[in-house]
């Protein structure tokens, strides 16, 4: 039996948001302290074969925190000291936000899933931007930006620069986030106009590298015009995907008909899929996020297209040793599967 094993019931007796901004504040304790590099000696799984070369960035494993978990950069060495291979903070608004009312976390224990309708809730560009520059992160550093709440949609292109010229000096890369369902009329900007003047304006403003975040609710017809634009742009990356408003039949978690977005493992088939179907259409890397919480499951995604995968969820149920033992459990797949290395591993299946 591990810590999280009898820590689990107590942080599962307290409310889902409750228990995530102790674990924050627990994880805020330990980053930058003497403890941080023992719990990376303890959790860090260290194997050449691990290694990926993406958008400029060298991950020393695949596995990395969706953004999310970490939305004010408050803890990103602290969980890089958890095994991840890299943190994407965020979302980033230009303005602080306290985002939608309480209770807006719910878990789907039965489901093993998350309701989310957080709605971009975070201390602002400026503050997050300071704190980023103040960081020396041991993983590639991402910063996921949205859009202001109280931003109309035809001044979004001024508030996603705004926002990345505060936090360019603390991140290796960049996304662009179009996809939450939390805020109110954010995924129009999917719509390729919107998505092509957008993202020109953050090269103009250098944002480099830089890579959009897309929903798992776009039809394929929509995913193909954003992979249009990415191509256009010459992006550096497509992630795959946000969380869902769709509610599958299959969900029995008391909770499942909150509004937000859902994640976890109900969205696992689906986001594999958006994967496979990106991956298929486009040469830049792909970031597979959705359902992740084993060996097995991150590397489904990466035989169907991903470079990288992300999880959020998946760290409620499983806890802290989580990218340990995907790490390690990869590392018996490549040997099963005769692959040297993850890379050589990646889109095995297309």
């Amino acid at each position: 039996m591990t810590l999280y094993d009898v820590a689990k019931p107590l942080l599962f007796g307290l409310p889902a948001e409750t228990a995530h901004d102790a674990v924050g504040r627990l994880l805020g304790a330990i980053d930058g302290t003497p403890l941080e590099p023992i719990v990376a000696d303890y959790y860090t799984t260290v194997d050449p074969r691990l290694r990926v070369e993406a958008f400029g960035q060298t991950f020393h494993n695949p596995v990395g925190v969706a953004a999310g978990f970490d939305k004010n950069a408050e803890a990103p060495n602290a969980l890089a000291a958890l095994g991840f291979g890299h943190v994407e903070v965020g979302g980033v608004t230009a303005e602080p936000q306290a985002g939608n009312p309480r209770p807006r976390m719910f878990r789907l224990p039965e489901d093993r899933a998350l309701i989310n309708r957080m709605g971009f809730n975070n201390d602002g560009a400026d503050v997050v931007g300071e704190r980023l520059a103040d960081t020396d992160a041991r993983v590639p550093l991402g910063v996921n930006i949205g859009k202001s709440k109280s931003t109309p949609n035809d001044d979004a292109e001024g508030d996603y620069r705004y926002t990345f010229e505060r936090v360019r000096d603390g991140g290796d890369y960049f996304v662009v986030n179009v996809s939450s369902p939390n805020t109110p009329g954010l995924r129009e900007l999917q719509q390729r106009d919107r998505l092509e003047s957008i993202l020109g304006t953050l090269q103009d403003a250098g944002a480099d590298p830089l890579l959009v975040k897309l929903s798992p609710d776009l039809t394929e017809s929509a995913i193909e015009d954003a992979l249009d634009v990415v191509d256009e742009l010459d992006l550096d990356g497509v992630i795959a995907v946000n969380t869902t408003t769709d509610r599958p039949d299959t969900l029995r978690g008391k909770h499942r008909h909150e509004d937000g977005g859902l994640s976890g493992t109900p969205l696992e088939a689906t986001a594999t899929r958006t994967v496979r179907f990106v991956a298929e259409r486009t040469d830049v890397p792909v970031v597979g996020v959705g359902g992740i919480d084993s060996a097995e499951a991150a590397y489904a995604k990466i035989r169907n297209g991903a470079a990288l995968v992300q999880l959020y969820t998946g760290l409620v149920y499983e806890g802290p040793s989580l990218a340990r033992e995907i790490n390690e459990g990869l590392l018996e797949l490549l040997e099963r599967d005769g692959f040297e290395s993850i890379t050589d591993a990646v889109g095995a299946d297309l």
